[in-house]
């Protein structure tokens, strides 16, 4: 290979590095940028902590008594779990709404003017709200071990049911993210962004054993991705599992089907996400 070329070769290995450094660096930006918005607005974090707590408390206190867990075992370690991605998923809603006023308050018309990589604005919201889910996850946990939620599966499957969480979490913002973006406004994208999460998280085994659903909706209910998700969190933290036995994949192996769900949603999403932003910042 000659000089000239191995120059040319050179020169394009460094810019691709660096318009990969600056795209990361860009993201952390607008990441930190998100992040310190909340000891300005505490009551965003504050009520954000406020509904998965009382979540927790309605259905331990409230509903444990009048639900049986097939197989035997303590209601609020079953509901645990399911509560966990219920608040991780209902993350993805607070990125459709927070999306959604970047762009009709004319924020991103600012940075489209600064030389910042175009992703930035996305990996940054959704990192930032990862940071909160993770937040809320943490206090969540401490208010489970308070009403007798206990990790039975040891140290090294926790830590691997809460980076399954929050890997959840984070696909289920690249879904929101592409709902706010193909909303007009705020309002519609707070109701765009819960009214499909509601049926997503009750329509599973969060709350309620499935066999006591009628025999046509268990399928739906047994591969919704809730489902595989909360099963396999409940198998890593070692808390009742019915489904443990069951007949279908996600019921024999929730931990794969749950990895498989987070890698779809990612791979739909994300590229959806970027287009629909470039888009809305071509009009």
């Amino acid at each position: 290979m000659s000089l000239s070329a191995k120059v040319s070769e050179s020169s394009r290995y460094t810019a691709a590095h660096s318009k990969v450094y600056w795209a990361i660096h860009d993201g952390l930006v607008v990441t930190w940028r998100d992040l310190i918005k909340l000891p300005r607005s505490p009551d965003l974090l504050v009520f954000g902590l406020i509904q998965p707590i009382i979540f927790v408390l309605l259905f331990a206190f409230v509903f444990g008594g009048a639900i049986a867990i097939p197989g035997g075992g303590d209601y609020r370690s079953y509901l645990m779990p399911g509560v966990f991605v219920q608040t991780i998923a209902f993350a993805g809603a607070a990125t459709s709404v927070g999306i959604s006023t970047d762009m009709t308050k004319g924020l991103v018309d600012r940075f489209r003017s600064l030389p910042m990589a175009r992703s930035a604005v996305l990996v940054g919201r959704t990192l930032a709200d990862l940071v909160r889910g993770s937040i809320t996850i943490a206090l969540m946990s401490l208010t489970g071990l308070l009403i007798g939620w206990r990790i039975e599966g040891g140290f090294d499957n926790a830590v691997m049911a809460y980076a399954l969480l929050l890997a959840f979490g984070y696909a289920m913002s690249w879904v929101g993210a592409t709902i706010g973006l193909s909303v007009g406004s705020p309002e519609v994208a707070q109701t765009a962004g819960f009214i499909w999460l509601f049926p997503l998280t009750f329509l599973s085994n969060a709350f309620v054993p499935t066999q006591g659903m009628p025999d046509w909706l268990q399928p739906i209910a047994e591969w919704n991705p809730v489902s595989a998700i909360v099963a396999a969190e409940r198998q890593l933290f070692g808390n009742p599992n019915p489904f443990a036995d069951g007949s279908t994949l996600p019921q024999q192996y929730p931990i794969l089907v749950s990895i498989m769900w987070i890698f779809l949603l990612l791979v739909i999403f994300m590229p959806l996400a970027v287009r629909r932003y470039r888009t809305a910042t071509t009009r």
